[in-house]
Order: C-alpha cells, then sequence, then structure tokens
C-alpha cells in the first residue's frame, strides 16, 4: 500500500510562481452527485485521474468549503489506506484538497473520496419556484469549485463525467450525452459522458420541471430545446430559427460543431442573459417569449452568441484575461453574421453602428481601454472585439479570414490560446503583416471610430441614417416621415423632434410607431385617435408606454383604456401586468370591489416565487404609490439577499 497524506498548508514556495498545470496534468473527472434540497446541500462520491509530468511532491485540487472522506489514491491499481476523515480547519484547507506523495514524472494515478458542501456560495443555486424549483450552476471563469472539487485554471482541461441522481419528477441537464438513466420508487440516475475535455468552470448542470423537443441539424447534431410545460405556447417563437444559425455557424466557421449534442435551458434568476457551458446553453428565462415579445426581444442573439461560443471558447480557450476578447469578440461577431443572415445585411450595419456609439461614448467618458486588456469592460470585449474582426476581415478578404480562423481552431482544438495565436495564422492565410493592425485596433486604448465609420458607410442604409438630421435641418424631416427612408432613420426622426409628429406619421411601420409611443408623452386632441391605434399593436414596449401615456392625458377615458389592456402580461417580467394593476389602483372609480385583489397580486408579484425582474416592477410601482406594506417590505429584505448582484444592488438602494 502507498500511503498518502493531506496536507493544509503551502507546501512548497515554487508553487507561488508556477502553475499545476506545468507538472500535472488531470484526465478525468467522474462525479456522482447528489442534493439534500433541506439544507441546500451538495454531496457525492468523486474519482480522478491524472498524470504526473515532472517528479513532484503533492498535488491538489480546488475545492471551496468542502468536506472530505474516504480519501483514497490509486497508483498502479492499488489501493491507499484511508487517511483522513473530518473537518478541515485553516484557510488552505478551505480553498484546495493537498495530497502529498513521491509522485513520479510519466506515472499515472487516480483519487477516489467522497465530499460534502452545504449552501456553495458561488456557482450553485437552489431557486424557489411556483412549479417546481430550480437548481442550476454558473462557473464564470473559476468558480466550479464551489460545489464539485476540480481545477479552477481554465488551461487545464479535463474530461468531465457527471452522474446525478435526483427526485423522479425532474429534469435533470449537464454536459455531454445522456447514456444512462436509471428510475427507482423516488428518484432518478442520470448519467451522462463527456468524449473530450474542457475547462473546469464550463461543467454545468440545471434540474427543474421541463419539456423538450428535437432537432437535428444539417450535419446530424441533436439539437435539444427545453421549456417550461406552462409555455408551450411559447415554444416555437423562443426557439425560432435555431436549427438556422445552428446550420449557419457549423458552415460559416468551417469546422464540424465538437461536441455530442447542443442542449439550451432556461432558468429563473439566472445571472446573466446566457453562459455557453459546453454544449449546454443555460440562459435566462426572461427571454423565453411569444410571438409579440419576439419582435422587441427574443432568444436569437443570445443563442447564437452562446453556441458561436462552443467554438471560441470552449473548444479553444483563453489562456487568460488579456485574451478574453478570443471568446466574447468572437462570440459577439459571430452571433451578428448569423443574425444577418436571418434579418439582412441593413440589421449587421446597424447592430455594427450601435456598438460603434457605445464605444464611442465609454472613449469620451474616459473608460477606454486597450482589447487586451485584462481589465477591459464588457463593451471592450464584446462589442470592440466584434469590431477588430469586421476590420480584419474587410483588410484580409473574406477568403484569408475564414482560412485563418478553421487552421486556428483545428490547431489548437481542445487546447489554450493567445490573441498571436490567432493573429499567425491569419498573416499566414493572407500573407500580410499584421503588426500595425495589432497596433491601431488591439494596443490602442482608444476605438477608432473614423475608421470604423468609413467602414459603415460602405452600407447605403447607414449613409440614408446619417443623412438625416433633424436637429440641423428640419424643412424636409416631416416629408421623411411619409417616405421610402428606413425604419431607424424615421425613428431618429422623431426622437430628436417630436413636434414633427403627424397624423401621417401613424401611417408607419411598428418599429417607427413604438418610437411615437415611447417619444410622444403629451397627446394632443387631434391625434388622441391615432394615439389610441397604439394599443392595438403587436409589442409590448409599445402597448407599455401608450397605456401610460393616454391614463395620463385623458384622465376621463382611463377605464376605457385600463379595460382593453386588462388581460395583457407583456413581457415575462410583467411589465404591462404590473403597471396596469398600479393604474388600477390609484384609478380612483375603478372597479373599487376589486382594489384588495389587485393590491394583494401586485404585493404578492414582490415574493420570491417570482423571478427578480417581476420582482423588481412590482417593488417599483408599490413604492411610487407609497404602497409597499409589512409583507411587501420583508420581501424586500429578502432581496436584498439575493445572488443576482443587480437585483440586491437595487433592493438595498430601495429599502434606504
Amino acid at each position: 500500500m502507498i500511503r498518502v497524506c493531506l496536507i493544509f498548508f503551502l507546501l512548497l514556495s515554487f508553487f507561488g510562481f508556477s502553475q499545476q498545470t506545468d507538472y500535472v496534468d488531470f484526465k478525468r473527472i467522474h462525479a456522482d452527485v447528489g442534493f439534500d434540497v433541506s439544507q441546500n446541500k451538495v454531496y457525492g462520491e468523486f474519482k480522478c485521474t491524472f498524470e504526473i509530468l515532472k517528479n513532484v511532491d503533492s498535488v491538489y485540487l480546488d475545492a471551496i468549503n468542502m468536506r472530505f472522506e474516504r480519501v483514497r489514491m490509486n497508483p498502479e491499481n492499488k489501493e491507499a489506506d484511508l487517511i483522513y476523515r473530518g473537518e478541515v480547519f485553516n484557510r488552505y484547507e478551505k480553498e484546495k484538497l493537498w495530497v502529498k506523495h513521491g509522485f513520479r514524472k510519466g506515472q499515472k494515478y487516480s483519487l477516489n473520496f467522497f465530499f460534502f458542501i452545504n449552501t456553495p456560495k458561488k456557482a450553485l443555486y437552489f431557486i424557489e419556484k411556483d412549479e417546481g424549483n430550480q437548481i442550476w450552476t454558473q462557473g464564470q471563469g473559476k468558480y466550479t469549485s464551489n460545489w464539485l472539487p476540480s481545477i479552477d485554471d481554465m488551461n487545464d482541461k479535463i474530461e468531465f463525467d457527471l452522474s446525478i441522481t435526483y427526485d423522479k419528477d425532474y429534469e435533470v441537464v449537464a454536459n455531454g450525452k445522456l447514456t444512462d438513466k436509471k428510475t427507482n420508487e423516488f428518484t432518478t440516475t442520470w448519467r451522462y459522458d463527456m468524449e473530450k475535455p474542457m475547462s473546469s468552470y464550463l461543467v454545468a448542470l440545471t434540474i427543474g420541471k421541463y419539456n423538450k423537443k428535437v432537432e437535428n441539424s444539417k450535419s446530424g447534431i441533436p439539437l435539444e430545446m427545453y421549456y417550461y410545460p406552462e409555455d408551450s405556447l411559447k415554444f416555437e417563437p423562443t426557439y425560432r430559427y435555431t436549427k438556422r444559425v445552428f446550420d449557419f455557424l457549423e458552415e460559416e466557421i468551417g469546422v464540424s460543431y465538437p461536441w455530442q449534442n447542443y442542449k439550451m435551458v432556461p432558468v429563473k434568476d439566472f445571472l446573466y442573459a446566457g453562459m455557453e457551458n459546453t454544449s449546454l446553453n443555460v440562459y435566462s428565462d426572461a427571454f423565453v417569449v411569444d410571438s409579440i415579445a419576439f419582435v422587441d426581444k427574443n432568444f436569437v442573439n443570445i443563442n447564437a452568441h452562446e453556441l458561436a461560443h462552443q467554438w471560441f471558447g470552449d473548444l479553444v480557450t483563453e489562456t487568460s484575461g488579456t485574451h478574453h476578447w478570443l471568446q466574447e469578440g468572437f462570440a459577439t461577431y459571430y452571433a451578428l453574421l448569423a443574425e444577418k443572415n436571418i434579418f439582412g445585411e441593413d440589421y449587421y450595419y446597424w447592430r455594427l453602428y450601435e456598438y460603434a456609439q457605445e464605444l464611442l461614448e465609454q472613449d469620451k467618458a474616459g473608460q477606454s481601454t486597450s482589447l487586451l486588456d485584462p481589465k477591459s469592460s464588457s463593451t471592450t470585449f464584446y462589442k470592440k472585439g466584434a469590431w477588430v474582426l469586421h476590420m480584419l476581415r474587410e483588410k484580409v478578404g473574406d477568403e484569408a479570414f475564414k482560412e485563418a480562423v478553421k487552421n486556428y481552431l483545428l490547431k489548437h482544438q481542445f487546447k489554450n490560446v493567445k490573441t498571436d495565436d490567432f493573429m499567425g495564422e491569419v498573416e499566414k492565410a493572407s500573407g500580410q503583416e499584421l503588426s500595425e493592425f495589432v497596433k491601431v485596433w488591439l494596443n490602442n486604448k482608444a476605438f477608432m471610430y473614423d475608421k470604423a465609420m468609413k467602414s459603415l458607410k460602405k452600407s447605403t442604409f447607414i449613409q440614408e441614417f446619417l443623412m438625416v438630421d433633424c436637429e440641423v435641418e428640419t424643412s424636409k424631416c416631416f416629408e421623411y416621415l411619409s417616405s421610402w427612408i428606413s425604419d431607424e432613420a424615421k425613428s431618429k426622426i422623431i426622437f430628436q423632434n417630436h413636434e414633427l409628429i403627424k397624423k401621417e406619421a401613424f401611417i408607419n411601420p411598428l418599429k417607427v410607431r413604438q418610437a411615437i409611443a415611447q417619444s410622444l408623452s403629451d397627446i394632443t386632441t387631434d391625434l388622441k385617435a391615432d394615439y389610441e391605434s397604439l394599443l392595438n399593436d403587436k409589442s409590448y414596449i409599445t402597448i407599455e408606454a401608450a397605456l401610460f401615456n393616454l391614463w395620463r392625458n385623458f384622465p376621463e377615458e382611463r377605464t376605457k383604456y385600463l379595460n382593453q389592456v386588462k388581460d395583457i402580461d407583456g413581457f415575462n417580467d410583467k411589465n404591462i401586468r404590473t403597471l396596469w394593476l398600479t393604474l388600477a389602483l390609484i384609478t380612483e372609480d375603478y372597479e373599487p370591489e376589486n382594489k384588495k385583489s389587485y393590491f394583494d397580486e401586485l404585493t404578492d408579484y414582490t415574493s420570491s416565487k417570482y423571478g427578480f425582474e417581476v420582482r423588481q416592477n412590482a417593488f417599483q410601482y408599490l413604492n411610487q404609490i407609497k404602497a409597499c406594506n409589512d409583507a411587501c417590505k420583508e420581501n424586500l429584505k429578502q432581496a436584498g439577499k439575493h445572488h443576482n448582484w443587480r437585483f440586491k444592488k437595487f433592493a438595498k438602494t430601495l429599502l434606504k
């Protein structure tokens, strides 16, 4: 038997100067995971194999605040003695599990143990939901070790295989392919297999009440689309264009999709819009939409962005934050290309124009940084990164660009990359020396706005939009509103000068009418009938703005307006319903017999069984009408401890 021991202090000084990946290569981790929801507890049996690259006397796993039992090491298939039981006590023990042994170069080892963690502080969340609770994960760079022993260093790529046991009435989804599913009287065990390695932060699972539909891509990859049973009518608009986006990206990128399948799962109270876990896009259920909401807020871009990450971020992964744009800039750019394929070239240039304006404002605020600064903003990594790829493609041409991307992915697949790895492939494919391009676009803090606008002006659509300026020249602006120019240009006119809005302006498509609803707050009598027609538009943004403005401008007809939109919820955040309840409560003569039920409903929306977007709307409205009662205040205090930091900050600010 080979004896091993856990050590709970920093063993060798060189650990501070080198990464563990220099001397240890973790090959495979298999974990059998279970949950005790009553205690928010995660527990399981853990097995891993690793190879020693250099002689070393210790290795570690990242494991935050965990307890371990029956820790055994198994070199050469010989089981080690049981060497440790019980609690951990000092700082290092709360962060890592250290194993000391005379590890030899070229030798393979395995490590087995049981682990336990109560209420992980990050990365795994127990969520209350009316129609069955949820559990979901969000690794975000390096936090998987809060619920699963792993390696926080994204440079160590490991094959993860998860087996998860949970209540048989729930669906369990994890990375990879479902290879086995066994059900007993109370629980089901789901076994998922990953064939290829990935960074630990991309390990994920979701548990909840779901149905799913499966469609195969052109290349035969299963596309698994999950939805809440109560949202069956929202399935089509939510997942609209999914197969088209997948087929387009696979062809455009030129490298086959690298994983066994692609799964999309909505969750409540997610921290971001979506997350590109390997083969598993976990996304906010705020993007579950019906056909009306699709026009204003849909899942297409989020879906395409997280799908593009399956190549850029999951297949090839940055070595450090310095090269974060290789993930976010690429995902943003390729998502935009996918939307261009669906919505057209004008849409593509319009979105680039919007990105440019945001980057210009960042410049003006003195907040711009180099694209290679690991502390750069999301605006820089995502939108400046996308602009760099747009400009680079213009410079070297489509053929060289696509060849470079393909070679870059194939050469570095399942590995980690730096910016030089990509730019080197572009130089090879194009035959161009690109150091000046790197200097101007990647190293420079400022965004090259003038160069970007010169590129955009190749689009007639953008030229037209820029030509129309009703802050400088107003003589033709009224005519523009009934002309052939784009909806974006007409909306620009309306926001610049709402006094130009006459009856003729209402004879325009939905997006222009939406601009009218949002910009025209004081409604004259001659425009009343036309403005009232906005309540019939297929846009929840338009209806929300129109309802409030009509209610405010015409007190004598408030009952009519409230009755007209009484049964409309709006987006998943109930934007229209919460506004409607508020207006119904403060409209003195409106259904006095129902005031209590309306107040109770609005107050109920502040409780934790609803998503934080719904709760935030309800809190704001109750605060505005000075009606946040004791139940509301208790819910607000609870919201001040929420895992979503933006909502938590909102709640704490409102409490003051």
